[in-house]
Parts: structure tokens; C-alpha cells; sequence
């Protein structure tokens, strides 16, 4: 019996067993390419951003000691500075007194501070009372309280000569209401920068 089988030359083999397989991946195996999307049209507008800034609050600087171009030259100008910043301060009284309280002491003693930092400014003491009593009354014990005031700041060192009293007695009130809370601010010994020497 012959061999029917027809024998295939060895290219053809090659090709059948190697290309085959091939041939048939890629036309099955291969994932149909996607249609590409087109990118949208996008229009980008770029706005300047505004950087958000961190503010630091405020912070109330203590007062710092004054220098002498802080001071204006006209005389007034400098009581309302000086009165304004709290450098010279009232000294107040109790009723029908010229004597000096410890809260008066500290005052007069802060008073003379600035009065020491200065030694050019001259200063007029005024002396004050309420409205209870005689008009000559009032003005002797005006003249008590600012005399009493000059006396303690001579003994804090402060040249007598730069200090002159005056009383004014009940003629010149702060406050003109006629209760206890007023009258306590008229009993007072007022300091006014009065001049250069």
C-alpha cells in the first residue's frame, strides 16, 4: 500500500505552523482601535488672583518718654499735649483740706519726673475749692492747697524758683454740677506750663 500522504516541502511547513498562528492573532487577537475624541475647545481665561495678605491687628505701642522736638513751642499747645499724654497730672483734696493725701504724693512725684526731664519749663500751681463756703475762704484755702503742692515738689528737689502758686478759690470750677462727685474734682491744685526761663 502506498503512502498517500503528500508530503509538503519545508517552506510550506514553515509557513503553515510558524505564520498561521500569526496570521490569525493579529487579525482576531487584536483590539479594535478607538476613534479618538477630540479634546474640547476649551478657552482658559487666566484672572489675576488676588494674594490674600495676613494683617497683623494693630498693637497699641506704649507711650514712649517724649524728646524735646515732640513739644510744640507755643506755650498753650504744649499744656494741651502734656495734659493730653498725662505727663502733669491734677493733685485733689479733701473737703476743707490742704493737706496732702498719699495718692496726691504720687501724683506731685510723678509731676516732678517730668519736671526734673525739663528744667527749662516754669509752672504756675493753681489752688481750687469747691463752691461751699465764702469767696475769701475759698481762695485762702485755694492758696493752702497750691502752696501745699509747691512745698512737697521743693522737697522732691524741684527748684522753687520755676514753681509760682495762685488760688483762684471757687472762681474757676471744672465741673459746675452741685454734688459731692463735682465738687471732688474742683478741690484741686491745676499745673500750667507757663513759660521758658
Amino acid at each position: 500500500m502506498k503512502n498517500t500522504q503528500v508530503e509538503m516541502p519545508m517552506n510550506r511547513k514553515w509557513i503553515a505552523f510558524v505564520l498561521m498562528p500569526m496570521l490569525m492573532l493579529v487579525l482576531w487577537g487584536c483590539p479594535k482601535k478607538e476613534p479618538a475624541t477630540p479634546e474640547p475647545d476649551l478657552e482658559v481665561v487666566s484672572e489675576p488672583v488676588e494674594e490674600e495678605v495676613e494683617v497683623e491687628p494693630e498693637i497699641e505701642e506704649p507711650a514712649e518718654d517724649i524728646v524735646e522736638s515732640d513739644l510744640p513751642s507755643d506755650i498753650m499747645e504744649l499744656n494741651e499735649v502734656v495734659r493730653q499724654r498725662g505727663l502733669i497730672d491734677d493733685v485733689y483734696f479733701e473737703f476743707d483740706q490742704s493737706d496732702l493725701s498719699e495718692q496726691a504724693r504720687q501724683r506731685l512725684a510723678d509731676n516732678a519726673e517730668f519736671m526734673r526731664e525739663y528744667p527749662e519749663y516754669v509752672f504756675r500751681i493753681e489752688g481750687h475749692a469747691d463752691e461751699r463756703g465764702t469767696n475769701d475762704y475759698n481762695l485762702a484755702l485755694g492758696n493752702r492747697r497750691a502752696s501745699s503742692a509747691a512745698d512737697y515738689l521743693a522737697s522732691l528737689n524741684i527748684d522753687p524758683s520755676r514753681l509760682e502758686t495762685l488760688s483762684y478759690g471757687e472762681e474757676r470750677p471744672f465741673c459746675t454740677d452741685s454734688t459731692e462727685s463735682c465738687w471732688q474734682r474742683n478741690r484741686r491744685a491745676h499745673f500750667v506750663i507757663t513759660g521758658r526761663r
